[in-house]
């Protein structure tokens, strides 16, 4: 397989081009190795397809991102062309939507653009994107949930079934476009004769025409209503996030397609656990007896209670680590860590013998730091001294 080249060599525009200037380097390009304008040839059509790929790479804020941190590999299964999930007719859509409506070179027909523009609008105008919230305990995103939750919005009516017609008899054939949906304009341009394909004016793409309206949803094939969803959040999500329910959107005007819910992750605050990344930080309050001593306890993780061991002689700030016991990442690929953050609680009312026993640790030689200690301690500020250039 022959290795790709870099996206921006194929348009010819630098890493930092605006998405005006790769569209403008696109048209430009395709224009030049479009098939209509180099019949039979081989080789220009692989560098229209190129063409396409790179535009349909660069022109996306998220693929383009991932391109420029890790190149080709960073859109591998994204949808691109290149991944053989787009045929020709998908270009020519891109290709003509680049232009403002179908197109058709010298007469050539358009190589299916024209086509898909007809399919359509001929189904009706398309239903808007919905965004919603949705906030997650640290608990439902390590595990991943499935949740119920009822959405206002554009629905089909239920009525005519979407199609803003009274009855079946009620919808006629637009005579404008003769039920294509679509109206052709041919204009002399500096590169030969072009049809540009719009939207009928007179059904607005539908092809069809209602003579006698819906009365529940005054002919648009849809009402404003409640609908009850299903989200399935995977398990890794974070804030900021944003999910996609394909055609879970609002519903089209008469029978157009729904559009994509769209879901933004937000984080609820958790009442003992703080997130970094997919590690889990738990700050463990423990008395100046059993730091010293030694104990046993029991701390909370995402996944129930477990125990662990305090070594005698804990010393404030000290950090102990759960393996696996954070949350996972969205790809599945890794689980995070639960780390334990020791502080020594002290106590601000203690008793007349509790004092004694205290003073007399005060005095011992025990409860003070050696001078290796000392200097080891000395040696550690000194390092971060020079570190911070203090």
């Amino acid at each position: 397989m022959a290795k790709k080249r870099d996206y921006y060599e194929v348009l010819g525009v630098a890493k930092g081009a605006s998405k005006d200037e790769v569209k403008k380097a696109y048209r430009k390009v395709a224009l030049k190795y479009h098939p209509d304008r180099n019949p039979g040839d081989k080789a220009a059509e692989d560098k229209f397809k190129e063409a396409a790929e790179a535009y349909e790479v660069l022109s996306n804020d998220e693929k383009k991102q991932a391109y420029d941190r890790f190149g080709h590999a960073g859109v591998n299964g994204q949808g691109g062309f290149s991944q053989g999930g787009f045929s020709m007719d998908d270009i020519f859509s891109q290709f003509s939507d680049i232009f403002g409506g179908g197109f058709d070179f010298f007469g050539g027909g358009g190589r299916g653009g024209g086509r898909r523009q007809q399919q359509r609008r001929s189904q009706g105008q398309q239903g808007s994107n919905l965004r919603i919230k949705v906030g997650l305990t640290l608990e439902e995103i390590s595990k991943g949930v499935r949740k119920k939750i009822k959405v206002k919005k554009y629905i089909t009516c239920d009525t005519c079934s979407g199609s803003g017609a009274k009855h079946a008899n009620a919808v006629k054939t637009c005579h404008t476009c003769n039920g294509s949906g679509y109206v052709q304009k041919v204009q002399n341009t500096f590169l030969g004769q072009m049809k540009t394909t719009t939207a009928c004016p007179t059904c607005n793409g539908s092809g069809k025409m209602i003579t006698s309206k819906c009365e529940s949803c005054s002919g648009e094939g849809r009402i404003y209503g409640e609908e009850t969803l299903q989200l399935d959040i995977p398990a890794g999500v974070s804030e900021g996030m944003q999910l996609s329910m394909t055609s879970a959107g609002n519903a089209g005007m008469n029978g157009g397609p729904k559009g994509d819910l769209l879901i933004n992750i937000e984080e609820k605050e958790h009442q003992v656990f703080t997130r970094d990344g997919n590690n889990v930080l738990f700050e463990l309050d423990v008395n100046f007896a059993d730091a010293v001593l030694g104990t046993s306890v029991e701390v909370p993780t995402l996944s129930g209670n477990v125990k662990i061991t305090l070594p005698a002689g804990t010393p404030a700030g000290k950090v102990f680590r759960l393996r696996n016991k954070g949350l996972p990442s969205i790809q599945g690929y890794a689980t995070g860590d639960q780390l334990i953050h020791v502080n020594i609680w002290v106590p601000k009312n203690i008793s007349t013998e509790e004092r004694k026993s205290l003073e007399r640790m005060q005095r011992s030689k025990n409860f003070k730091p050696s001078e290796k200690e000392k200097q080891e301690r000395k040696g550690i500020f000194d390092r971060m001294k020079d570190f911070f250039g203090g």
